[in-house]
């Protein structure tokens, strides 16, 4: 088989190199990809949003099946231009990423089918959204932007200051956007947040391993939100009851709503839970792989990738037993200083030879790219250094012996990923 992925951050390397390991697969191609996915992919200049020129490298190279990464081109229907052709692609269509495309699109299915979530209320225009803040609201409370704002459109609000400050940011100043032109209100809530993700056919859900995400820039969860400084998989905090309740009430649910609604979903849902003390509720669905998530669920699962991708097109994701190893796997990001804010690019790294055959380790590469045969950082988040080990405990030791071995001038981490380790004993 010849696949084509589209994307080019840690997810896509972390699905490439997936790829790269099933049987089926002769030939990989990413566009636009980075500076390790070419160690793996031949890398083609066209981008993600570039449907048409996508469809047409499709057509003309023969790919036998096209994994759509990011949540911009889902969004943005690139599986609907890929389906008009005739072309197999792995993905949500527009009508379906909608799911993540609308936070308030989301709420209003939950609240139609009883899923749990937070209690909310939509607003598109600001002046509405400032009285029923002034009138109605408990603070804190949450603010988020509609739609797509690479994970930071999300505001929580200590007090009514801070949330009119707030919808200025949103709506009125469009800090995230055309996202900000409806926003959602929502109530705290407290608890531990877990991330499930999993594979859907439709009608069919599997659920993969739980991991949990560190998504503030500084230590001790402190700082800006980011697109996530690292990751744990499993959740010590996703229990067996746990799991019971939300595939009775949650992820089976959430399938069946949308087929209900005549938009049936193929492809990843992603479930951000929080456990709150009334039980598990859904903070937020994505319609496509976590990252950093994938670099930590990908490298325990037991499975084909793309047979599994292949039963989630054809429907037939039934006959799957979706497995995983028993064991853990930490990934910490190594960024660029100053990230999410402001920060250089185009520094020389170093380190990379650190991971050949090293079973167990893993270097994904997120904001990198080649240049004059040097790899140099191109992004915030640079790296996704990634390391299995017997437990969660074995596997974060091994995570953080191994961001030692990549060298860049403004290299930047988190020192706490997976602390909720050691509380969870």
């Amino acid at each position: 088989m010849k696949v084509l992925i589209v994307g080019s951050g840690g997810r896509e390397h972390a699905i490439a190199w997936s790829v790269s390991k099933s049987p089926k697969v002769e030939k990989i191609y990413c566009a636009p990809g980075n500076a390790g996915i070419a160690e793996l992919a031949e890398c083609v200049e066209i981008g993600a949003m570039e449907f048409e020129k996508l469809a047409d490298f499709a057509e003309e190279n023969k790919i036998d099946l096209t994994i759509i990464g990011m949540d911009d081109p889902l969004v943005g229907g690139i599986v609907d231009v890929f389906e008009a052709r005739g072309l197999k692609v792995f993905g949500p269509r527009k009508n379906a990423a909608i799911l993540e495309g609308s936070k308030a699109f989301s709420k209003d299915l939950m609240k139609k089918y009883n899923i749990p979530t937070a209690a909310y209320e939509n607003f598109d225009d600001p002046e509405k959204a400032l009285a029923y803040l002034r009138t109605e609201a408990k603070f804190p409370i949450v603010l988020k932007a509609d739609g797509l704002a690479l994970g930071k459109g999300v505001l929580i609000c200590a007090d009514l200051s801070e949330a009119e400050a707030g919808v200025r940011e949103i709506m009125e100043d469009k800090k995230f956007g055309s996202a900000g032109n409806t926003m959602v209100v929502e109530e705290f809530m407290t608890g531990r947040e877990v991330s499930v993700l999993s594979f859907v056919d439709g009608k069919t859900i599997k659920t993969m391993t739980s991991a949990q995400d560190h998504k503030r820039a500084l230590d001790g969860d402190k700082g800006l939100n980011t697109g996530g400084m690292g990751t744990f998989s499993p959740s010590p905090f996703y229990t067996e009851e746990v799991d019971e309740f939300c595939k009775k009430y949650i992820y089976q649910a959430t399938v069946d709503a949308m087929a209900a609604e005549g938009r049936p979903f193929k492809g990843i849902i992603f479930f951000g839970l929080m456990l709150t003390q009334e039980g598990p509720k859904v903070l937020e669905y994505n319609a496509r792989f976590g990252d950093p998530e994938a670099q930590v669920v990908l490298p325990r699962m037991k499975n084909d990738i793309v047979e599994v991708m292949e039963a989630c097109v054809e429907g037939t994701l039934d006959k799957v037993d979706l497995q995983f190893e028993d064991n853990a796997a930490v990934c910490v990001v190594l960024a660029s200083d100053g990230y999410p804010v402001h920060y250089e690019k185009e520094i020389p790294m170093y380190g990379f030879e650190n991971f050949k055959d090293k079973e167990g380790y893993y270097c994904f590469h997120a904001g990198t790219k080649k240049k004059d045969g040097q790899i140099v950082t191109n992004g915030g988040r640079v790296v996704g250094i990634t390391a299995k080990g017997e437990n969660l405990k074995e596997a974060r030791k091994n995570a953080y012996e191994a961001t030692e071995w990549i060298t860049f001038a403004n290299k930047y981490m988190r020192h706490d990923i997976g602390k909720a380790i050691d509380e969870a004993e």
